[in-house]
């Protein structure tokens, strides 16, 4: 129990630092709400954006772990892009066993008690041409993440008072924003960031139903390729957690049939034997040596109890040669797992060779004058020219060390 415990707060650290990179800064963002003119807050003030509540969930059982009821953030789009909708996944773990969901359950990834009534809106989310050139005037949704099963479990716990009801949750807040516009959409990216990434894969074509054919609809992951690799100790750390979130949250019925009807549930919650067979049109944005699977996948305290991997997995300068070659196997994985999803030319592709985790909502990794680079592009112009069809984008990018514009977490 411990050790899960560990492992959420250390994925809530990830995903709520806003603006900061641990162990590098590029520049520091000014403080204060500023005021919204014309959909645009002041140059350099940061947009905070209200939670939206959804009390008509309750009736339809569409709760958080507690019992609560689940809600969003929701900024409105204007000008061009009025009839535009980016509707963001937030991420923040899963938790596989009865102890850490009653854990869960007394955080803001369990219950709505404890979400923040403002959330900042930056990187992909931000309001500002500036910061976010191809999505600031859009409608521009975080869907708060509190069921611990990526969207999509369906359960109860009734002796321990938990509900596993992420599917629920993901079809009323669905209706909650067709309600509010998002019917008239005439362009539409889902998205998503590590548990929020996978989401956005488990959900895509979910998504693109919701839609008539004449509306432009595709999905975005960042940091959401969580990969079935065998860890340093030789087993799979990664499959057996996942086995727990499957089988304790109902997760089965609510996968996607083009994989449930080939192989088990638990092999279908890995994005790599979903994305060869999404039909919309998706980008997978990922760093080749994902910090977040290094600590808690490939090298966690139980597949490395003499501690050979401690410091080299919590700072990349202190791995050793066989080390680096272990990790550089994994990048392999990772490419050759994206093969038949990379084919399509419709799909698109931004694989770095960083030592990060999700890249798309902070501002310095989006779009900024240091931001990572593949040939010369940031993420975001990656990102817009494939949405817009502007250009191909398959960037895969040459193997650590080569890259110097990586924003890497230490």
């Amino acid at each position: 129990m411990k050790a899960m415990r560990v492992l959420l707060l250390c994925l809530l650290g990830l995903l709520t630092a806003a603006g900061v990179v641990a162990g590098f800064q590029l520049r520091k963002r000014p403080g204060g709400s500023g005021t919204v003119k014309n959909g645009v807050v002041p140059s350099g003030a940061p947009l905070l954006v209200n939670l939206t509540l959804i009390p008509s969930a309750a009736a339809q059982g569409a709760v958080c772990m507690d019992g609560t009821v689940p809600g969003y953030h929701l900024h409105p789009g204007f000008g061009s892009g009025a009839n535009s909708w980016l509707v963001n996944l937030e991420g923040g773990g899963w938790c596989n066993n009865v102890g850490t969901c009653r854990f869960s359950k007394n955080t803001k990834r369990g219950s709505s008690n404890y979400m923040e009534k403002q959330m900042q809106f930056s990187g992909i989310s931000s309001n500002k041409p500036e910061e976010n050139p191809d999505f600031y005037n859009w409608n521009r949704v975080t869907v708060r993440y509190c069921d611990g099963a990526s969207f999509t479990g369906e359960g109860y716990d009734a002796k321990h008072n938990l509900y596993f009801r992420g599917q629920r949750i993901w079809s009323v807040v669905m209706e909650d924003l067709m309600s509010k516009g998002m019917r008239s959409a005439k362009q539409a990216l889902l998205s998503g960031c590590s548990a929020g990434g996978l989401a956005s894969i488990l959900h895509c074509d979910e998504f693109r139903a919701l839609f008539p054919q004449s509306t432009k609809v595709k999905c975005l992951a960042d940091a959401g390729l969580f990969l079935d690799a065998v860890d340093v100790g030789g087993g799979r750390s990664l499959r057996s957690f996942y086995q727990g979130v499957v089988t304790l949250h109902g997760v089965a019925n609510n996968l996607p049939k083009s994989c449930t009807s080939r192989i088990d549930a638990t092999s279908c919650f890995f994005p790599q034997n979903i994305v060869p067979n999404i039909t919309t049109p998706t980008f997978l944005l990922n760093a080749a040596y994902d910090v977040w699977q290094i600590q808690k996948s490939l090298a966690p305290d139980k597949a490395d109890p003499a501690g050979y991997w401690k410091a080299c997995k919590f700072n990349h300068s202190k791995c050793d040669s066989k080390q680096i070659q272990f990790l550089q196997g994994f990048r392999n994985e990772m490419l050759n797992a994206l093969q038949g999803f990379s084919s399509s030319s419709k799909n698109g592709l931004f694989i770095n060779s960083c030592f990060a985790h999700c890249q798309s909502f902070n501002q310095d990794t989006w779009y900024g004058d240091y931001s990572p680079t593949i040939g010369k592009k940031v993420i975001a112009t990656s990102v817009g020219d494939w949405y817009f069809e502007r250009s191909k984008e398959k960037a895969i990018d040459c193997a650590y060390p080569c890259d110097n514009t990586c924003h890497h977490l230490l």
